[in-house]
């Protein structure tokens, strides 16, 4: 039996759960079974609120998912604490964001669902209710953690066209200048090369490694970064044996013929990996988390909170996660 990708309701009042709904609605385009950890009187609420005829049906376990996909949404019952309304935030549901993620990630480590597809969450909502991590990512690695060792999650955005993945996220350029070492450039091209060997049936991956400065420095006339700490961590990756090359200048890495190059593009800081996959796609990016014992995407989009409930959501972010998450279990099923 092919396993089911389980589906995370996200924050109830954003659109996670109406892009959900029309992304059931698209399964004949290719979509491996999914079922959503949610309310599913909220999700039949939330079908006529916005038009969309469709079957609800709450299953009892993940297994029954595939045979339940083709004739309504299965829905892993999650109870809310409050009834949530569109664009309203209530912390009084953040506790059943947070168990529908930790069921999502417990099926999966158990063999019974193929891999975690997260809705967005808000997170100053869930500070409101006391979480504590920065964000989802680092509430995951927590769920992953292993004998008390928690792994370094690595973000990765994924189009058809191009992946691309920052070695520092979100810190202010100052600081993320400040904090780059080739210590991180090497710990996440390393983590970047297993998991496209693994999970992307990348069998001898191309990492193409992003200089800091305009022109990569040119040659410690713009900066001596590059030199002194890209450089160095681009011979630690090859003496690891990875592809590594570069430090290629950002301002010319990422036309067609160079990306024709590469499998995917080791960036320094948030906005040299963003801005050229979201211009590229941007509304099929996919987040991906690397690093992770199981298989985790995202939509790459908020909670748009300012349309949820409207029905104008576009759900073609989290059908492309669906569909890249697929394929990642599949790679790693042939893998293993």
């Amino acid at each position: 039996m092919t396993l089911p990708l389980a589906l995370t309701m996200g924050e109830p009042a954003g659109i996670g759960g109406e892009i959900a709904l029309m992304a059931w609605t698209r399964r004949s385009e290719g979509l491996r079974p999914f079922f959503v950890l949610d309310d599913p009187d909220r999700l039949v609420a939330l079908a006529q609120r916005i038009g969309l005829d469709i079957p609800i049906a709450a299953i009892a376990q993940a297994e029954a998912a595939p045979g339940t996909f083709a004739k309504a949404l299965p829905v892993l019952p999650i109870s809310l604490a409050k009834t949530a309304t569109p664009g309203t935030l209530d912390p009084a549901n953040a506790a059943a964001v947070l168990e529908a993620i930790r069921r999502a990630v417990s099926l999966v480590r158990d063999g019974r669902a193929a891999a975690v597809v997260t809705n967005p969450i808000h997170k100053h909502v869930l500070y409101e209710a006391g979480f504590q991590h920065p964000g989802h990512t680092e509430f995951l690695a927590e769920l992953a953690a292993e004998n008390g060792r928690v792994p370094t999650p690595v973000m990765m955005l994924a189009c058809p066209q191009l992946r691309v993945v920052p070695v520092t996220i979100h810190l202010p350029i100052r600081r993320a200048v400040a904090e780059l070492t080739s210590e991180m450039i090497v710990e996440t091209g390393a983590i970047l090369a297993r998991d496209l060997a693994h999970r992307f049936g990348k069998a001898k991956p191309r990492i193409a490694v992003a200089g800091l400065n305009p022109h990569a420095g040119e040659g410690g006339a713009l900066g001596k970064e590059d030199d002194e700490i890209v450089r160095p961590a681009i011979e630690a990756l090859r003496k690891l044996g990875i592809d590594a090359t570069g430090p290629w200048a950002p301002d010319s890495m990422f036309h067609a013929d160079a990306r024709a190059g590469y499998d995917a593009a080791l960036c320094m800081y948030h906005d040299q990996a963003l801005i050229p996959i979201k211009t590229l796609d941007f509304h099929g990016g996919v987040n991906v988390t690397l690093g992770l014992p199981f298989i985790r995407t995202s939509p790459d989009h908020g909670t748009a909170l300012d349309i949820a409930g409207s029905g104008r959501a576009n759900p073609a972010s989290l059908i492309a996660a669906l569909k890249l998450a697929s394929a990642m279990a599949e790679s790693s099923a042939a893998s293993a």
